[in-house]
């Protein structure tokens, strides 16, 4: 159990953060603008916007389902961090031109502006559930799981004291807010991460004595983050190859929870260095997040650790440790108090970071995408007011989903298998969208809709019964063959109901490939090509070094 220093240090923590978020509210003006509420005026730099989008990928989810997966499987999962950075490249190359020259506030408005209002009324209808279930239920089960394990609280206690100080804040101040205490959790979140693989690394003897633990029990692979084709884990070379792009570009570049950030940006400048800042940050994870997980197991299995406390489940008729709590054990037994104390501040960092963003972007659909169709002379206030609004009752929705998200035995499993089956449909349209200007309304309309059904039937059928063929397709796969069924639709609906641009959708689209690089950006190193280079030589060595 957690000290009273350590009681005091997140008290404090917390507190802090509400304060700095209340502040950070503050306009001088009695009523607050729309685009300020919602976009922080358009005024954000590089750096925020960097930090804010690692903040808000980077929940207490991603700290303890992340170390689980280490224990479990080793640096495998680590291809989710590291494959999201050649996605955020994508983004800075080909998506924000778009996003920032349109203007739009979200990006159903860019999908309005590019296919039609069908298009954009089903993309805010599943970015409003994919943020309730995605980014707030599951961040707010696994911040339960370690409220519950250090403090004794009850979770559900425990998770709805955070969701009233991170609503707080959110509701109250817009982006802005969001922005200000988002970045400062990214730095906390961080070195808390660097402090637990210290003692962790520390403890077990460093990379040698890690190596010759997992030698000794034969778990060598656990290294390698290219496995081969048939892994057990069914993230083989392959499946990461051909799945994750298609999972990826939907939640980096086309969902509105991560973009928003982007969509904030002072200028095209400020937002192409903001995401390729972020995809420098996004090395890190396999090192501070995932390592520490490894360094539990060879501690494990050398009797430095001890997991007793963990619940047992049966798998396969095979009695296994159920690992969710792995990274609270790690805190409480590795460091000294104090230390207990900013870890866990670095895991509510995580918790609220995610769920701040979330919310905003909630509020900001709502209004903008929703109310505002209905009501289009609505003023800035009754904006504001619906999306503060659509906080609340998205937060009371999470808190319902939480016994059913708990029944998977892996949170990160959980979180990916659940995006597997919605993205596909919506990387299509947008895909398409912008590098083919044959791509028509009517088609990216029946795509979406036949899409997400699709989806849904293979995410049910499989959960029903997962003996099947289908049952047994790992769900990286499933998203490349769900693409591809979206992809072929897309393009051959097209040509029976052909584009009508307008003029408006016209400028939505690259002529070729090469267009968007012809853009100057800044003079130096700060320009977007020489960051975008050197990012991705780094990415190339770090996969030679971990093959």
């Amino acid at each position: 159990m957690i000290q009273t220093p350590d009681i005091i240090i997140t008290i404090g923590y917390v507190l802090a953060i509400v304060t700095i978020g209340l502040w950070g509210s503050r306009s001088g003006k009695k009523t607050v603008s729309s685009e300020t509420y919602f976009l922080a005026g358009k005024t954000l730099r590089w750096p925020w916007i960097g930090l804010a989008l690692f903040a808000t990928n980077i929940s207490c989810l991603h700290l303890v389902s992340l170390a689980q997966s280490g224990f479990d499987s080793g640096l495998l999962n680590g291809n989710f961090e590291w494959m999201a950075v050649l996605v955020l490249i994508l983004l800075a190359l080909f998506f924000v031109p778009f996003y920032i020259r349109s203007g739009v506030v979200t990006l159903p408005d860019f999908l309005e502006k590019r296919y039609n209002r069908a298009c954009r009324d089903w993309l805010s209808l599943i970015s409003i559930l994919s943020a309730i279930v995605i980014h707030i239920a599951f961040s707010f089960l696994a911040g339960g799981i370690v409220l519950e394990t250090l403090f004794g609280v009850n979770m559900y206690v425990s998770i709805i004291l955070i969701t009233v100080l991170t609503g707080l804040y959110t509701i109250i101040g817009g982006l802005k807010s969001v922005i200000v205490t988002e970045s400062i959790q990214s730095i906390v979140l961080i070195a808390g991460a660097v402090i637990i693989t210290f003692f962790a690394w520390n403890k077990a003897g460093g990379w040698d004595g890690m190596v010759h633990a997992l030698e000794q029990t034969n778990a060598s692979d656990k290294l390698s983050m290219v496995r081969p084709v048939g892994d057990p884990s069914g993230l083989s070379w392959l499946a990461v190859l051909v799945g994750y792009p298609f999972l990826g570009i939907w939640y980096w570049c086309a969902d509105q929870t991560i973009v928003q950030r982007v969509l904030g940006a002072k200028d095209e400048n400020h937002a192409k260095a903001g995401v390729l800042f972020c995809g420098f940050i996004k090395i890190l994870p396999v090192f501070i997040f995932i390592l520490p997980g490894l360094f539990a197991y060879a501690l494990y299995h050398n009797n430095m650790i001890d997991l007793s406390s963990l619940p047992r489940t049966v798998v396969n008729g095979e009695e296994v440790l159920n690992t969710k709590g792995i990274y609270t054990l790690m805190i409480i037994q590795l460091l000294p108090s104090g230390l207990v104390g900013i870890l866990v501040a670095a895991l509510l960092s995580g918790l609220m970071s995610q769920i701040a963003g979330a919310l905003n972007a909630i509020a900001t659909l709502s209004s903008y995408d929703l109310y505002k169709r209905f009501k289009p002379a609505a003023t800035d206030k009754q904006l504001v007011s619906v999306g503060r609004w659509s906080a609340v009752i998205a937060l009371a929705i999470s808190l319902l989903l939480l016994p059913l998200i708990n029944q998977y035995e892996s949170l990160f499993t959980g979180i990916n298998d659940i995006i597997a089956h919605i993205a596909p449909p919506i990387t299509c349209i947008f895909l398409l969208g912008i590098f083919w200007k044959r791509a028509s309304a009517k088609a990216a309309q029946y795509t979406l809709w036949i899409g997400s059904a699709l989806g849904v039937v293979a995410f049910t059928v499989n959960k029903i019964q997962p003996d099947t063929f289908t049952g047994k397709i790992p769900f990286m796969m499933m998203t490349f063959y769900l693409f591809v069924i979206c992809m072929i639709l897309q393009i051959l609906l097209s040509y029976v109901f052909p584009v009508q641009h307008t003029e408006e959708s016209k400028k939505l689209y690259w002529n070729s490939i090469w267009e968007p690089l012809q853009i100057k950006g800044w003079k130096g190193i700060g320009n977007y090509k020489v960051i975008t280079g050197v990012l991705f030589l780094t990415m190339v060595v770090l996969y030679w070094c971990f093959r």
